[in-house]
């Protein structure tokens, strides 16, 4: 199984202009993937840089022929001129989505700094080894009271996912109420907007109540002593002039870590500010 998380910046490329076919070749470029995780995709948003106010979870679904695309809109707001505006996440996958779960994150108030709404989209994916569990978000950038409270909230939906997989509820299996599958296995992605030294890095790694399956960092699995590979201000210096730097990881369940067989960044494009990140398990 293969899958890509990517910052794509509303398709806004290092050249300034915004393309979807740009990201979706880039995609292409970099894996034969069955996932593509994606942070920052707009709809109708005229006022970002670049943007025409494009629909670019429709654009994708007509893009990626054959994949779902499941929709994660942190901001779903009216616009000026009607319709909805909607910022946020999309996972896209050829695989069979056997549920969607989408989870607003924390907000506590900051109001030195600004901030927008944050949210995690859970989608449980069918493989050939069974359910896995895929989670893509974005967390805050200028709100580090905002970031931290986030990070203790995805621990706990991998905590109460494992509960769930456990737990062996009532009958009445019918209807809304039927069980459908939320396993303790996952893979979490996003762009977090802290580097490797963060302590928050650390703690979204640190072990769980009830003796569930943690989450790791799939880098340091893989390449272990080896600083990773930076994700953000390889091409784009008008952003961000200073050094390279990781803020895009791709987290799995230790129970998972044995799957493991790559994880490596795609330097080369210059079609967003991040880079893409790919991931490899094996059967």
């Amino acid at each position: 199984m293969k899958l890509i998380t990517w910052n794509i910046q509303w398709c806004r490329g290092c050249d300034g202009r915004v393309d979807p076919a740009r990201i979706a070749r880039a995609a292409a470029d970099t894996a034969d993937f069955d996932v593509l995780c994606l942070q920052e995709v707009a709809r109708n948003f005229p006022d970002l840089p670049g943007s025409a106010g494009e629909d670019q979870y429709e654009t994708f679904a007509r893009l990626f022929p054959g994949y779902t695309v499941v929709k994660g809109a942190a901001i779903d707001a009216l616009a000026s001129g009607g319709g909805r505006r909607e910022f946020g996440n999309a996972i896209v996958t050829r695989l069979p989505v056997l549920q969607v779960l989408r989870h607003p994150l924390p907000r506590p108030a900051d109001p030195q700094v600004p901030s927008m709404q944050r949210l995690a989209i859970e989608a449980v994916l069918e493989l050939p080894w069974g359910p896995l569990r895929v989670t893509t978000t974005h967390l805050e950038y200028y709100s580090a009271r905002q970031r931290a409270a986030q990070v203790e909230r995805l621990r706990e939906l991998q905590t109460e996912a494992a509960a769930h997989s456990a737990a062996q509820p009532p009958g009445k299996d019918v209807g809304p109420f039927r069980s459908l599958p939320r396993p303790a296995s996952g893979i979490l992605t996003a762009d977090f907007n802290f580097p490797p030294q963060d302590p928050l890095y650390t703690r979204l790694q640190s072990p769980l109540e009830g003796d569930f399956p943690a989450y790791r960092d799939a880098w340091p699995l893989r390449h272990p002593g080896k600083p990773h590979a930076p994700t953000l201000g390889i091409h784009d210096k008008a952003q961000w002039p200073g050094p390279p730097f990781a803020c895009d990881f791709i987290f799995l369940t230790e129970d998972i870590a044995d799957r493991l067989e790559d994880v490596a960044v795609n330097e080369a494009t210059d079609a967003s500010d991040h880079q893409p990140v790919v991931l490899v398990l094996r059967d």
